[in-house]
């Protein structure tokens, strides 16, 4: 029991880092609500149980080649500068009169997976700490207890998640419309730091490779 408890404690830190999934989700919950922030890091854990898994049927590693690394830094960067952009056109109309964003709660789950999925950060992550898993689970239990560690590991990141969102549904409630469309604006700012973050170093593969 001890043992799970740890593992779900390992998902929460791997969650907790601020990251542009918990910028979305801040953003996501000040405009639309509990169930858009939610969606947002729902969309995130589908893509790592994706990485899990690649990890596990030992395919990550072409995905940790320069030419991947490469194009997912630059998919990155066009879909967190994107996403910040909006954030920041939206922001200007932002107002606690809305109740809900037109916005599909579909797309707050797309944004979320594509974030994560697009992030070479979650590969090493992943192929680093789940690899890590995977081998000592492998070396002293069995298959049982690799699926009860996974599954730690995700309710860790499941439980970061609703507390993300109920952290920026709360904010929602509880602030002024200018206060909300200023941390609108710097979650904006944020995801498009991030962005060209991601453009920096597929760039610097690229020159690499050159």
């Amino acid at each position: 029991m001890n043992s799970m408890l740890g593992f779900v404690f390992l998902g929460l830190s791997l969650s907790a880092p601020i990251g542009p999934v918990n910028a979305a989700q801040l953003d996501k919950g000040i405009r639309s609500g509990f169930l858009a922030a939610w969606l947002v890091g729902l969309g995130a854990i589908a893509a790592d149980i994706i990485y899990m898994l690649l990890v596990y049927f030992g395919v990550i590693h072409f995905l940790n080649t320069p030419f991947m690394k490469s194009f997912l830094w630059l998919f990155g960067f066009f879909i967190l500068i994107y996403t910040g952009i909006d954030s920041l056109k939206q922001a200007g109309s932002l107002s606690l009169n809305e109740t809900r964003s037109r916005e599909p709660l579909f797309k707050s789950f797309v944004s979320g997976f594509m974030m994560s999925l697009s992030n070479p950060l979650s590969i090493l992550f992943w192929l680093g700490i789940y690899g890590s898993v995977l081998a000592q689970t492998a070396a002293a239990s069995g298959t049982r207890d690799l699926i009860v560690n996974s599954c730690a590991i995700i309710a860790g990141v499941l439980v970061w998640d609703v507390t993300m969102a109920g952290f920026a549904s709360i904010f929602r409630k509880v602030l002024n419309d200018r206060v909300l469309k200023a941390i609108s604006v710097l979650s904006g700012l944020s995801l498009i730091g991030f962005g060209l973050y991601f453009g920096y170093e597929a760039v610097l593969l690229l020159l690499e490779r050159l």
